[in-house]
């Protein structure tokens, strides 16, 4: 065809450029963008282990502290991410994360310095907007130098970001909270992010967009309302993130109260706290997103069934586990049983990221995985972490210091209806890939 090569990549996009997606330099740049990932959810996470202090200090309810935690992080994190992902779509998707890193890390700073709530909230709205730029071009550019047979686990690995840095935030935060006041904990945590900001701009190299599929997309990238309406075609897609939902509203309610659970219920001193969640969250949150990103490289590809009725099962099965971690009277019980519901309860999250890149056209991609968390945080981000604060004062008045225990056990359950709509999912996902190719 005139005007492209071969390979279908187009005319001063060749071997010079080629060579950035060689499967050393994959791998290379799949473990930056992790690191970046690991440094968004120690800033956002950190947050939780110092949710006492900041009461104490500001004289807040837990209300107001899952507003703090959820909507006012979520809010401003999913309306920022749409525009930065159309950019992302048409620009240096490299230079967005460098700088996307550097003012959420600024950011995380600014929140040890704040002298007031409403200070706080300003940064945390920082921290936000910062992170906005994160995902979305990260997904985008693992899926152009990973091809589709590999991307599952590419996706598998870039979502341990998630497990790592949430485990890093509480094992340092855990000690800092021993040692030192919260303010301490936010400035010398956010600083790193700061430095590592320039690797990410300096070492990793931009691909030709299509490079893992030898395509190249159209020249422009589809608009919002092109990627919009061809994702809500796929009935798919639609209950994937339905699904999706209902598991993030449960994930992120209990990263956020998760510490103070073990405070209030347990009575557990904050560094132990610390080091159990960071190897529950750590250990069990990556085994469950690698063992969900392998099975759907080695079963998906032979019966796309498999991608959806995968975690639908895995996630049914976990919901148990769930009420025996949190209604246990023993602490040694409980987290027992939260490892393997973490687990289990995580699988899905590779698949998720995976087929939303799968279902997408070429120069959509980035505008697609800003869509679907846009979603996901909104709801999960937002209302996870608002709802059991709400209810934990709702249920004060009949529970006392207990009341987290059933604000938990409330979120715990809807993965019931994850796992429902996870199934519908499977019913029409072979058909949306197969129009998809057509």
């Amino acid at each position: 065809m005139a005007g492209r090569t071969d390979s279908g990549i187009p005319p001063g996009e060749g071997p010079e450029k080629r060579g950035a997606a060689a499967p050393g330099n994959a791998n290379y740049v799949l473990g930056v963008l992790f690191l970046v990932y690991v440094f968004n959810f120690i800033d956002r996470q950190l947050l939780s282990v110092f949710i006492g202090p900041i009461q104490e200090e500001f004289g807040i309810s837990d209300t107001w502290m899952g507003i703090l935690g959820g909507f006012a992080f979520a809010l401003f994190y999913t309306f920022a991410g749409i525009p930065i992902a159309r950019w992302a779509d048409r620009g240096n998707r490299v230079s967005i994360i460098a700088i996307g890193l550097a003012v959420w890390s600024a950011m995380t700073v600014a929140s040890g310095l704040a002298r007031s709530f409403t200070q706080l909230a300003l940064a945390r709205i920082g921290v936000g907007v910062g992170e906005a730029a994160g995902s979305p071009p990260a997904h985008s550019l693992i899926s152009d130098y990973f091809p589709p047979e590999r991307r599952a686990r590419a996706l598998a690995i870039y979502a341990w970001g998630v497990y790592i840095g949430s485990a890093l935030a509480y094992l340092g935060g855990g000690y800092l909270r021993a040692h030192f006041d919260w303010r301490m904990a936010f400035i010398v945590l956010g600083i790193p992010g700061l430095l590592f900001a320039l690797v990410v701009r300096f070492t990793v190299r931009e691909p030709p967009r299509g490079f893992s599929e030898h395509a190249a997309g159209p020249a422009q990238a589809n608009s919002l309302s092109e990627t919009l309406r061809h994702l809500l075609s796929c009935r798919s897609w639609v209950h994937l993130v339905v699904g999706s939902c209902f598991l993030s509203v449960t994930g992120y309610g209990i990263l956020l109260w998760g510490f103070e659970f073990y405070t209030r219920v347990h009575g557990l001193p904050p560094f132990e706290i610390g080091i159990w969640m960071a190897a529950i969250l750590g250990i069990g949150g990556s085994a469950g997103a690698y063992a969900g990103g392998a099975l759907a490289d080695r079963f998906g590809p032979r019966n796309p069934v498999w991608y959806m009725r995968l975690p639908a099962i895995v996630t049914l099965v976990g919901v148990p586990f769930g009420f025996v971690f949190l209604l246990a009277g023993s602490s040694r019980v409980s987290m027992l049983f939260f490892f393997v519901f973490y687990v289990l309860s995580n699988v899905y999250v590779p698949i998720m990221h995976t087929l939303n890149q799968n279902l997408s056209r070429l120069r959509m991609r980035a505008t697609a995985a800003a869509i679907l968390l846009f979603i996901i945080n909104l709801v999960g981000a937002g209302a996870g972490p608002f709802l059991v604060g709400f209810l934990n004062d709702q249920f004060a008045v009949h529970f006392g210091t207990e009341a987290i225990r059933y604000s938990m056990l409330t979120l715990a359950s809807m993965g019931i209806l994850g796992a429902f709509f996870f199934h519908l999912s499977s019913r029409s996902l072979a058909g949306d890939l197969a129009k998809l190719e057509a």
